[in-house]
């Protein structure tokens, strides 16, 4: 009798990447020793191109990044024109006699100022090092830097959003409970937004789980101390600031920027992609709120005399926008940089809404243009991009609160409420680049200029 053997086949679904990788090594020279300055166009392309596609994977603006293909393209004898948008970009380069163009594109977005920082490195020393540089050698350099992912572990990433977000609480008025419960909410929400992002699911997918494990996470600790500790209801207005890491300051101050140099497709796309974000997350913590029935109440006075109020305001702002830089992978000198201009800029905002009663938009454009010049003053100094210190230290003066307010009650159909909120909001918006623009226009007359 033949028996007969059962063959169990396991198949596996293979997801093939919907963004094909560029072979950039197969642009250099077979022979070893030609510097790129001898190069062909296409080698010479080869390197401006890339340069100009990994600065834009750090969230740095069109108007960086075309002054830096451009610096490139000069040491390299080309001319070089780009049409840069968020996520690709479109240049052809011209040595006289012959062009060759090229379409860029990333596989996602992000801020890496770490990256960032690199890069700009690459490029200023470009003139004395990388023109005697093979293109294989430039390639190879290259590659070292775009290892460059994250210095922080995901649990780190989790506590400095703890961190920011409980910062943000008592800048927003709330006190210990609130603090506390946005602290543990936030760090668990950043967590498993990094997490998800490192199996690269999708935007939508990594901002519903995490502003809903920020929510829960506030609710729950909120029910807890209600039992244990018998806290007011009033405590509950904190959830909303248990979700604040999510906001996407970096693309709404940089779309600004982009508007205000002419760079029209960079800045309409990065705003595009600032208020999807922005609509997703509020949309789910407002489905979040009438599940576990939360309410965007005030908070309760704190009644705190004006000098120690100041030394607090002081310290959460510093927290604060350190806690947001190390989100956006910078490096401890470089997120106390930023911490230290934040918490100046930031705490003369406040006080001259509460102290002067000036409105919020006109204390944040005075805030953003004394960020601005600060981060000026001491960029030289300190060997960092300018925007990788000036767009960390205002993003706590970015209105989410006021955002998800007006998201809430739209949703409750309070609509002159919501329209009120909507447009606080809008205001503030619109103050922080013009900030940091005028601020930049006063201290940088390359960028003064239209061309």
């Amino acid at each position: 009798m033949i028996s007969s053997v059962k063959k169990e086949v396991i198949y596996m679904q293979v997801i093939h990447k919907n963004h094909m990788e560029i072979l950039w090594h197969d642009y250099a020279e077979a022979i070893d020793d030609i510097p790129i300055t001898n190069a062909g166009i296409i080698e010479k392309s080869s390197v401006i191109g890339r340069t100009g596609l990994m600065l834009l994977s750090c969230g740095t603006g069109a108007w960086r990044v075309r002054q830096s293909m451009n610096t490139l393209a000069e040491q390299l004898g080309l001319t070089c024109t780009a049409d840069i948008g968020l996520m690709s970009i479109e240049y052809t380069c011209f040595d006289g006699e012959e062009c060759y163009s090229q379409s860029l594109c990333l596989t996602n977005t992000g801020v890496n100022t770490s990256k960032l920082n690199r890069l700009e490195q690459f490029i200023n020393k470009f003139s004395s090092e990388g023109v005697y540089m093979t293109g294989e050698e430039l390639h190879s350099h290259l590659d070292q830097i775009e290892k460059i992912h994250g210095l922080y572990s995901p649990t780190a990433l989790g506590l400095a959003a703890a961190l920011a977000c409980g910062a943000f609480t008592f800048l927003l008025g709330g006190g210990p409970v609130e603090m506390f419960c946005a602290f543990a909410g936030a760090g668990i929400g950043n967590f498993v937004r990094c997490k998800l992002g490192k199996h690269h699911f999708t935007l939508f997918l990594c901002i519903f789980a995490s502003v809903t494990s920020a929510c829960l996470v506030y609710a729950g600790l909120f029910e807890v101390m209600k039992l244990i500790l018998g806290v007011s209801e009033q405590h509950e207005a904190g959830y909303i600031c248990s979700m604040l890491f999510i906001i996407p300051g970096f693309p709404f101050i940089t779309s600004g920027i982009d508007l205000a140099k002419l760079d029209m497709r960079s800045g309409l796309e990065r705003f595009t992609y600032a208020i999807i974000i922005i609509t997703v997350a509020t949309m789910t913590a407002w489905i979040m709120a009438l599940i576990l029935k939360l309410q965007p109440v005030d908070f309760l006075t704190l009644n705190l005399q004006v000098p120690v109020q100041i030394l607090f305001r002081l310290a959460a702002s510093f927290c604060g926008v350190f806690g947001f830089s190390v989100m956006f992978n910078s490096p401890r000198k470089l997120a106390a940089t930023a911490g230290c201009i934040g918490a100046v800029a930031n705490t003369l905002r406040l006080e001259m809404v509460d102290l002067a009663n000036m409105p919020p938009a006109a204390a944040a454009f005075i805030g953003a243009l004394v960020a601005g010049i600060l981060a000026s003053m001491i960029k030289n100094v300190a060997g960092f991009p300018r925007i990788s210190v000036t767009v960390p230290s205002i993003v706590i003066m970015v209105p989410g609160l006021y955002l998800y307010r007006a998201i809430y009650n739209l949703g409750i159909m309070s609509l002159h409420t919501s329209a009120e909120w909507f447009a606080a909001a809008f205001m503030i918006i619109l103050a922080l680049p013009l900030g940091l623009i005028f601020a930049r226009v006063l201290t940088d007359k390359t960028f003064r200029n239209c061309t």
